[in-house]
Protein backbone atom coordinates (compact mmCIF):
# COMPACT_ATOMS: atom_id res chain seq x y z
CA UNK A 1 0.00 0.00 0.00
CA UNK A 2 1.49 3.49 -0.75
CA UNK A 3 2.37 5.66 2.18
CA UNK A 4 -0.42 8.46 1.17
CA UNK A 5 -3.05 5.84 0.86
CA UNK A 6 -1.75 4.23 3.94
CA UNK A 7 -1.83 7.19 6.22
CA UNK A 8 -5.36 8.44 4.60
CA UNK A 9 -6.82 5.15 5.54
CA UNK A 10 -5.40 5.77 9.23
CA UNK A 11 -6.58 9.00 9.74
CA UNK A 12 -9.94 8.09 8.40
CA UNK A 13 -10.40 5.49 10.82
CA UNK A 14 -9.13 7.46 13.97
CA UNK A 15 -11.58 10.15 12.93
CA UNK A 16 -14.60 7.91 13.09
CA UNK A 17 -12.95 6.25 15.92
CA UNK A 18 -12.96 9.77 18.13
CA UNK A 19 -16.95 9.93 16.22
CA UNK A 20 -18.02 6.84 17.49
CA UNK A 21 -16.83 7.18 21.27
CA UNK A 22 -18.35 11.02 21.40
CA UNK A 23 -21.41 9.15 19.86
CA UNK A 24 -21.68 6.04 22.29
CA UNK A 25 -21.82 9.00 25.39
CA UNK A 26 -24.21 11.26 24.24
CA UNK A 27 -26.92 8.31 23.13
CA UNK A 28 -28.55 7.12 20.37
CA UNK A 29 -31.30 9.61 19.73
CA UNK A 30 -29.01 12.93 19.51
CA UNK A 31 -26.17 10.76 17.94
CA UNK A 32 -28.40 10.61 14.92
CA UNK A 33 -29.46 13.50 14.94
CA UNK A 34 -25.63 15.73 15.34
CA UNK A 35 -24.65 12.99 12.58
CA UNK A 36 -27.27 14.11 9.88
CA UNK A 37 -26.48 17.57 10.04
CA UNK A 38 -22.72 16.62 10.08
CA UNK A 39 -23.26 15.10 6.39
CA UNK A 40 -25.96 17.45 5.86
CA UNK A 41 -23.40 20.21 6.22
CA UNK A 42 -19.74 18.34 4.43
CA UNK A 43 -21.22 15.83 2.35
CA UNK A 44 -21.69 18.55 -0.58
CA UNK A 45 -18.05 18.79 -0.50
CA UNK A 46 -17.43 15.33 -1.37
CA UNK A 47 -16.79 13.92 -5.23
CA UNK A 48 -19.62 12.27 -5.69
CA UNK A 49 -22.12 15.02 -5.66
CA UNK A 50 -21.95 15.50 -9.20
CA UNK A 51 -22.22 12.19 -9.74
CA UNK A 52 -25.38 12.10 -7.40
CA UNK A 53 -27.03 15.35 -9.26
CA UNK A 54 -26.00 13.35 -12.69
CA UNK A 55 -27.82 9.99 -11.79
CA UNK A 56 -30.94 11.66 -10.13
CA UNK A 57 -31.65 13.49 -13.11
CA UNK A 58 -31.35 10.40 -15.46
CA UNK A 59 -33.66 8.49 -12.87
CA UNK A 60 -36.05 10.99 -12.23
CA UNK A 61 -35.96 13.77 -15.23
CA UNK A 62 -39.06 15.24 -14.43
CA UNK A 63 -37.33 16.99 -11.11
CA UNK A 64 -36.67 20.09 -11.03
CA UNK A 65 -33.46 21.14 -9.73
CA UNK A 66 -35.01 22.44 -6.34
CA UNK A 67 -36.13 19.13 -5.80
CA UNK A 68 -33.45 17.38 -6.85
CA UNK A 69 -31.26 19.42 -3.97
CA UNK A 70 -33.78 18.64 -1.40
CA UNK A 71 -33.45 14.53 -2.42
CA UNK A 72 -29.43 15.06 -2.22
CA UNK A 73 -29.66 16.84 1.57
CA UNK A 74 -32.25 14.46 2.68
CA UNK A 75 -29.94 11.82 1.65
CA UNK A 76 -26.84 13.27 3.16
CA UNK A 77 -28.92 13.31 6.27
CA UNK A 78 -30.25 9.67 6.36
CA UNK A 79 -26.35 8.68 5.37
CA UNK A 80 -25.33 10.51 8.78
CA UNK A 81 -28.10 8.82 10.78
CA UNK A 82 -26.79 5.34 9.59
CA UNK A 83 -23.13 5.91 10.26
CA UNK A 84 -24.16 6.94 13.37
CA UNK A 85 -26.19 3.87 14.58
CA UNK A 86 -23.30 1.39 13.31
CA UNK A 87 -21.85 2.05 17.27
CA UNK A 88 -25.34 1.62 18.65
CA UNK A 89 -25.88 -2.31 16.63
CA UNK A 90 -26.25 -3.88 19.53
CA UNK A 91 -28.65 -1.50 21.43
CA UNK A 92 -31.10 -1.63 18.06
CA UNK A 93 -30.59 -5.24 18.05
CA UNK A 94 -31.46 -5.61 21.56
CA UNK A 95 -34.37 -3.65 21.29
CA UNK A 96 -34.87 -4.79 17.70
CA UNK A 97 -39.20 -4.97 18.03
CA UNK A 98 -39.13 -1.31 19.64
CA UNK A 99 -37.62 -0.14 16.56
CA UNK A 100 -38.79 -2.06 13.19
CA UNK A 101 -41.90 -2.70 12.12
CA UNK A 102 -42.04 -5.90 10.37
CA UNK A 103 -44.91 -6.66 7.12
CA UNK A 104 -44.14 -10.22 6.32
CA UNK A 105 -43.32 -11.75 9.17
CA UNK A 106 -45.25 -14.96 8.61
CA UNK A 107 -42.88 -15.85 5.76
CA UNK A 108 -40.50 -15.85 8.55
CA UNK A 109 -41.90 -17.92 10.29
CA UNK A 110 -42.76 -20.19 7.63
CA UNK A 111 -39.01 -20.47 6.81
CA UNK A 112 -38.15 -21.48 9.96
CA UNK A 113 -40.72 -24.22 10.80
CA UNK A 114 -40.13 -25.67 7.58
CA UNK A 115 -36.07 -25.28 8.23
CA UNK A 116 -36.65 -24.16 4.53
CA UNK A 117 -33.38 -22.14 2.48
CA UNK A 118 -33.99 -19.21 0.33
CA UNK A 119 -32.22 -16.26 -1.41
CA UNK A 120 -33.44 -12.62 0.16
CA UNK A 121 -32.23 -10.24 -2.20
CA UNK A 122 -32.58 -6.76 -1.53
CA UNK A 123 -30.25 -3.40 -2.18
CA UNK A 124 -28.83 -0.58 -0.40
CA UNK A 125 -32.48 1.11 1.15
CA UNK A 126 -31.50 3.35 4.23
CA UNK A 127 -29.91 1.04 6.91
CA UNK A 128 -29.84 -2.21 4.76
CA UNK A 129 -28.19 -3.38 7.95
CA UNK A 130 -30.63 -3.84 10.24
CA UNK A 131 -32.66 -6.56 7.52
CA UNK A 132 -29.97 -9.37 7.73
CA UNK A 133 -30.05 -8.82 11.22
CA UNK A 134 -33.63 -9.26 11.87
CA UNK A 135 -33.18 -12.36 9.21
CA UNK A 136 -30.91 -14.02 11.46
CA UNK A 137 -32.91 -13.05 14.78
CA UNK A 138 -36.19 -14.33 13.81
CA UNK A 139 -34.47 -17.64 13.37
CA UNK A 140 -33.27 -18.22 9.99
CA UNK A 141 -30.00 -19.26 9.36
CA UNK A 142 -28.33 -16.90 7.50
CA UNK A 143 -24.93 -15.50 5.74
CA UNK A 144 -24.16 -12.46 3.99
CA UNK A 145 -22.17 -11.33 1.22
CA UNK A 146 -20.54 -7.98 2.12
CA UNK A 147 -18.38 -5.67 -0.39
CA UNK A 148 -15.08 -4.61 1.89
CA UNK A 149 -14.26 -1.28 2.44
CA UNK A 150 -11.55 0.44 0.55
CA UNK A 151 -9.89 1.52 3.67
CA UNK A 152 -8.13 -1.66 5.44
CA UNK A 153 -8.36 -0.42 8.96
CA UNK A 154 -12.49 0.33 8.81
CA UNK A 155 -12.84 -2.93 7.20
CA UNK A 156 -11.57 -4.87 10.35
CA UNK A 157 -14.27 -2.76 12.39
CA UNK A 158 -16.63 -3.35 10.04
CA UNK A 159 -16.40 -7.30 9.75
CA UNK A 160 -16.37 -7.03 13.64
CA UNK A 161 -19.68 -5.43 14.14
CA UNK A 162 -21.38 -7.17 11.25
CA UNK A 163 -20.33 -10.57 12.74
CA UNK A 164 -21.35 -9.58 16.23
CA UNK A 165 -24.40 -7.66 15.79
CA UNK A 166 -25.72 -8.39 12.50
CA UNK A 167 -25.25 -11.69 10.95
CA UNK A 168 -22.16 -14.54 11.91
CA UNK A 169 -21.97 -15.83 8.68
CA UNK A 170 -19.90 -13.21 6.48
CA UNK A 171 -19.01 -13.74 3.16
CA UNK A 172 -16.67 -11.54 1.01
CA UNK A 173 -17.84 -10.58 -2.19
CA UNK A 174 -16.02 -12.53 -4.93
CA UNK A 175 -15.14 -15.86 -6.21
CA UNK A 176 -14.52 -17.24 -2.82
CA UNK A 177 -18.16 -15.77 -1.35
CA UNK A 178 -19.82 -17.29 -4.26
CA UNK A 179 -18.15 -21.12 -3.21
CA UNK A 180 -18.95 -20.36 0.29
CA UNK A 181 -22.46 -19.34 -0.33
CA UNK A 182 -22.82 -22.48 -3.02
CA UNK A 183 -21.33 -24.67 0.13
CA UNK A 184 -23.53 -23.32 2.99
CA UNK A 185 -26.99 -23.17 0.90
CA UNK A 186 -26.17 -26.84 0.68
CA UNK A 187 -26.30 -27.17 4.21
CA UNK A 188 -29.27 -25.70 4.59
CA UNK A 189 -28.50 -21.98 5.10
CA UNK A 190 -29.71 -19.33 3.98
CA UNK A 191 -28.18 -16.26 1.56
CA UNK A 192 -28.79 -12.64 2.43
CA UNK A 193 -27.55 -10.80 -1.42
CA UNK A 194 -27.63 -7.14 -2.41
CA UNK A 195 -28.27 -7.21 -5.80
CA UNK A 196 -27.36 -3.43 -6.29
CA UNK A 197 -23.61 -3.81 -5.37
CA UNK A 198 -21.20 -1.94 -7.78
CA UNK A 199 -20.30 -4.88 -10.52
CA UNK A 200 -16.83 -5.31 -12.94
CA UNK A 201 -18.22 -8.99 -14.42
CA UNK A 202 -21.97 -10.25 -14.97
CA UNK A 203 -24.50 -9.83 -17.95
CA UNK A 204 -25.80 -6.29 -18.95
CA UNK A 205 -28.55 -5.27 -18.64
CA UNK A 206 -30.62 -1.89 -19.67
CA UNK A 207 -30.71 0.24 -16.41
CA UNK A 208 -32.12 3.80 -17.13
CA UNK A 209 -31.14 3.72 -20.69
CA UNK A 210 -27.17 2.39 -20.05
CA UNK A 211 -25.46 -0.89 -19.63
CA UNK A 212 -25.06 -1.73 -16.45
CA UNK A 213 -23.05 -4.62 -15.01
CA UNK A 214 -25.49 -7.07 -13.08
CA UNK A 215 -25.41 -10.51 -10.45
CA UNK A 216 -26.60 -13.47 -11.71
CA UNK A 217 -25.95 -14.99 -8.30
CA UNK A 218 -29.60 -14.99 -7.81
CA UNK A 219 -30.46 -16.75 -11.28
CA UNK A 220 -27.81 -19.32 -10.23
CA UNK A 221 -29.53 -20.63 -7.60
CA UNK A 222 -32.48 -20.69 -9.43
CA UNK A 223 -31.02 -23.00 -11.73
CA UNK A 224 -29.12 -25.31 -9.59
CA UNK A 225 -31.11 -25.69 -6.55
CA UNK A 226 -34.68 -24.12 -7.32
CA UNK A 227 -34.28 -22.09 -4.64
CA UNK A 228 -36.62 -19.05 -4.07
CA UNK A 229 -36.06 -15.48 -4.29
CA UNK A 230 -37.36 -13.34 -1.63
CA UNK A 231 -37.15 -9.74 -1.91
CA UNK A 232 -37.05 -7.90 1.01
CA UNK A 233 -37.22 -3.69 1.77
CA UNK A 234 -36.62 -1.62 4.18
CA UNK A 235 -37.52 1.86 4.71
CA UNK A 236 -37.17 4.74 7.81
CA UNK A 237 -40.62 5.79 9.41
CA UNK A 238 -39.17 8.30 11.67
CA UNK A 239 -35.78 9.31 13.16
CA UNK A 240 -34.57 5.45 14.26
CA UNK A 241 -37.66 3.89 13.46
CA UNK A 242 -37.49 1.92 10.57
CA UNK A 243 -40.85 -0.74 8.63
CA UNK A 244 -38.89 -3.50 6.95
CA UNK A 245 -41.30 -5.38 3.68
CA UNK A 246 -40.77 -9.06 3.29
CA UNK A 247 -42.26 -10.29 0.48
CA UNK A 248 -43.94 -13.52 -1.36
CA UNK A 249 -41.28 -15.34 -3.11
CA UNK A 250 -40.72 -14.27 -6.55
CA UNK A 251 -42.22 -17.02 -9.40
CA UNK A 252 -40.31 -18.54 -12.41
CA UNK A 253 -41.81 -19.82 -15.40
CA UNK A 254 -41.10 -23.89 -15.48
CA UNK A 255 -40.28 -22.98 -19.26
CA UNK A 256 -38.64 -19.38 -18.96
CA UNK A 257 -34.90 -19.86 -19.99
CA UNK A 258 -32.42 -19.13 -17.29
CA UNK A 259 -29.33 -20.18 -19.17
CA UNK A 260 -28.61 -17.16 -20.92
CA UNK A 261 -27.81 -15.32 -17.58
CA UNK A 262 -26.23 -18.35 -15.39
CA UNK A 263 -23.43 -19.23 -18.35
Amino acid sequence: MKVFKFLRYLIETVIIIFFFFIFKIIGLKKSSFISGKIFLVFGKFFRSQKKIENNLKIAFPNLTNIEIKEHISEMWNYYGKVFAEYIFLNDLRKNQKGNIQINGIDILNKLKENNERVIFVSGHFDNFELMAMHIEKSGVDLAAIYRPLNNIFLNKIMVYLRKNYICKNQLVKGISGVRDSFKLFKEGVSLALMIDQRLTEGIKVDFFGKNAATTTLPAQFVKKFNAEIIPVYIFRDKNFKFKMKINRPLNFDENENLESITS
